[in-house]
């Protein structure tokens, strides 16, 4: 079968131009995943205090009703390597969004906080999925050459998907006056807010019956035929048997070592891979950003600025995170994803030791922190270059390297363990900053900046450059040093 079709007649198109099209329209679609990720993780915003006041609840407490959900997220990203990888990538995908679907109208009406709890798990099941099936896609269905552009969709949905959810939390506050205010049928607004997730998780579910599986499990399920048919569509300007041969060279490896000890390795029982996937995932969340998309709107209240400027302050944030992220991702295929790395951990230690420094001025005022004087826009201004340093680094460029450094048979596996990772992460931050925040701003924000520190130091040591290779050649990176990296991995 020929790798390049023959153009039909009246197509003036060029085959390269369509296929670009068509795989960029596929990541997209994938990508809408991360759209339900940044929508859960940052709906929550507007109704953390108005959930607090209707449950009568203590501080540690609302850091449990908010975090909940990430408890579940984790477990779905355990289990999503083994359903994509024995039911297929799609099958996950539509399951995911089902998930959600029924989380977003069950929290919605939730009528006591277990309840609330309940319903948020199931939704952190259904994102669990989506977080690790949807990277995984893209990576395996994207030409080497666009591939870390391709990957980084999956930021610019997750950073779409936050501003979504606080741009709706913001109107229908505004609508109702007041987030703890009836709306529409007598419904609260902090439950609209919630309610407001059914429509992307249809949206997704829908999607997701139109997009062709992945070729890399086609082939590891040994229906090589539809790969090809695949990988025709998508790069026939590419040699599609050099990218067969790829795969089914390294599933050959792969079944060298037992199926269920492939994970297993020198590294404290696991691949090395494993562990730089991990700690990318770990190093991610602990530098506190979604303590910026989960609580800024609390934070922004308590040092003085009302309901309604809180929100939108969130939403300027958020608009922030999509622009830069769109910066991250024209340059992650001509830069690298190493330098971008590294520059976003010294931007983001800088900015949030600024925060640490502007908060340890504040003032107590009915038992909250105040800001006086020039430090209240200092610490704003400080919070959105922080967000400006992650979104146009280590937001999309971690899910790229996820994307690449698994072997194929592993991959989906990989990345649940990962995205497993980063989920509990997230938890961690998220149920301690209530506490720690009413204990001290400026030691936890301190904190943040000092992980982001040894974020740099990692990656400086550990993270080699992945630039320009096939997925098959990115991942044999993680076998030896970072030195040892083979000659001419650029373009």
């Amino acid at each position: 079968m020929a790798n390049n079709p023959a153009r039909t007649p009246g197509d003036t198109q060029p085959p390269q131009r369509k296929s670009a099209a068509k795989v960029a329209g596929l990541a997209v679609a994938a990508a809408v995943g991360g759209f339900l990720f940044g929508f859960d993780s940052s709906v929550v915003n507007g109704a953390v205090d108005s959930i607090q006041g209707a449950f009568g609840l203590s501080h540690a407490v609302t850091g449990l009703a908010v975090a909940i959900a990430l408890i579940g997220c984790a477990i779905g990203a355990w289990l999503a390597g083994t359903l994509a990888d024995r039911y297929g990538r799609i099958p996950a995908m539509k399951l995911g969004a089902l998930l959600f679907l029924v989380s977003a109208i069950g929290a919605g009406f939730a009528v006591g906080l277990w309840d609330l709890v309940l319903w948020r798990l199931v939704g952190g099941l259904g994102i669990g999925l989506a977080s690790v099936v949807a990277p995984a896609y893209i990576a395996e269905i994207s030409p080497r050459r666009v591939r870390g552009r391709l990957a980084s969709f999956q930021q610019l949905a997750i950073t779409l998907g936050i501003f979504a959810a606080l741009l709706s939390d913001a109107a229908l506050a505004s609508i109702a006056g007041g987030a703890s205010h009836a709306l529409f049928f007598g419904v609260d607004a902090w439950r609209w807010m919630f309610i407001a997730g059914a429509i992307p998780a249809a949206v997704y579910g829908w999607i997701a019956f139109t997009l062709p599986e992945s070729p890399r499990f086609l082939v590891l399920k040994g229906d090589e035929a539809g790969a090809r048919r695949v990988f025709e569509t998508t790069a026939p300007y590419e040699s599609i048997d050099r990218a067969l041969k790829e795969i089914h060279d390294a599933i050959e490896a792969d079944k060298l070592s037992e199926r269920k000890g492939a994970l297993r390795g020198s590294a404290f029982g696991l691949k090395p891979v494993l562990w730089v996937g991990i700690a990318l995932s770990v190093f991610q969340q602990f530098v506190g950003i979604n303590v910026i998309f989960y609580y800024s709107t609390t934070l922004w209240k308590s040092v003085g600025f009302g309901e309604q400027f809180s929100l939108q302050i969130s939403v300027i944030t958020s608009v922030t995170n999509v622009l830069v992220t769109l910066i991250a991702i024209a340059l992650v295929d001509r830069v690298g994803r190493k330098p971008i790395l590294l520059v976003g951990s010294a931007g983001m230690a800088v900015s949030l030791a600024a925060m640490a420094v502007a908060f340890s001025t504040a003032t107590l005022v009915n038992g909250e922190p105040s800001l006086s004087g020039a430090w209240g826009p200092i610490a704003l201004v400080a919070a959105n270059v922080f967000v400006v340093c992650f979104g146009a680094s280590w937001g999309p460029v971690v899910w790229v390297l996820l994307g690449e450094i698994f072997p194929p048979s592993i991959r989906a596996r990989g990345l649940g363990i990962a995205a497993a990772a980063q989920w509990i992460a997230n938890f961690l931050i998220t149920v301690s900053f209530p506490p720690m925040a009413a204990w001290s701003l400026t030691l936890t924000y301190g904190m943040y900046a000092a992980f982001a520190v040894l974020s740099f130091v990692f990656v400086l040591a550990k993270v080699p450059e992945t630039n320009g290779m096939s997925l098959e050649q990115a991942e044999t990176l993680f076998v030896r040093p970072a030195k040892g990296a083979p000659k001419g991995a650029k373009r």
